[in-house]
């Protein structure tokens, strides 16, 4: 009696769109955890379980354009982390997308990292484009979450709160690699509110000597509450401020503290 053939896997052969999608899948995994210059092919056709002609098959000009395209994957995931419902007190909402751009960042650390930093042999001008793209959509939405821009938010940001806005990002991006070289430390969650903290100070900072600025404070104060991020803040600054009364020109005093 002859045994029985194991039963074999049922084949489904996968659409263009779907091969595609499954071999940007396995480059976006090994670009997360490892320089662009480090990965092969050879790899990328291990991780998705094909041969290597047919990755050349879907991205002829090999690495660099299977990079670029896994890059524009990745920049339309991250841009989608910066969008938030306008929802609650304005810091919270950016409590939360920094939540999610700093899960973003865990993530594809290596890759994070390599692509922020440049030198890659495999950058090019599409892809610091693309880099420059997300910085640019992050710099809109953020302005947003601040009432700041779009036809039924508010008056469009004149140039004092946007380079504020795009300074910001610029420091928090800083601080996202110097997170990852320190080995993710402080916890995600105290960095978080570190920077959003870096948001209140610098708004109140441009506030003081930029009319539009003190205007979208203004507008911002009355949704925050003591337990968000602007009242936790303000509760700490109270002591600190007292401090610096005798800073102030003689005759002038600030009343500080309920």
């Amino acid at each position: 009696m002859t045994a029985a053939a194991p039963p074999t896997r049922a084949y489904r052969r996968l659409s263009v769109e779907e091969r595609r999608t499954q071999l940007l899948g396995a480059a976006l995994t090994l670009f997360a955890h490892r320089a662009p210059d480090e990965v092969s092919l050879d790899e990328v056709a291990r991780v998705a379980g094909v041969s290597r002609p047919l990755v050349y098959r879907y991205f002829p000009g090999g690495r660099q354009q299977l990079y670029e395209a896994a890059l524009r994957s990745a920049a339309e995931e991250l841009i989608l982390c910066f969008s938030e419902p306008p929802v609650g007190p304005p810091t919270e909402r950016v409590l939360r997308v920094l939540d999610r751009y700093l899960a973003f960042v865990d993530e594809h650390d290596a890759g994070f990292s390599a692509l922020l930093r440049g030198g890659s042999v495999v950058e090019t001008s599409r892809t610091t484009a693309i880099v420059d793209e997300v910085r640019r959509a992050a710099a809109e939405q953020f302005l947003l979450h601040l009432g700041r821009g779009g036809a039924d938010v508010g008056a469009e940001p004149g140039p004092r709160l946007r380079m504020m806005v795009r300074t910001w990002i610029a420091a928090v991006e800083a601080a996202s690699l110097i997170w990852l070289d320190e080995g993710k430390q402080p916890a995600a969650a105290d960095l978080r509110d570190w920077l959003v903290d870096q948001l209140i100070a610098l708004l109140a900072a441009t506030a003081a000597t930029d009319p539009e600025t003190a205007s979208t404070v203004a507008e911002m104060l009355p949704l925050e509450t003591a337990a968000g991020p602007a009242g936790r803040l303000a509760e700490r600054l109270i002591p600190v401020a007292g401090g610096a009364a005798h800073l102030l020109p003689e005759g002038r005093s600030v009343r500080l503290g309920r």
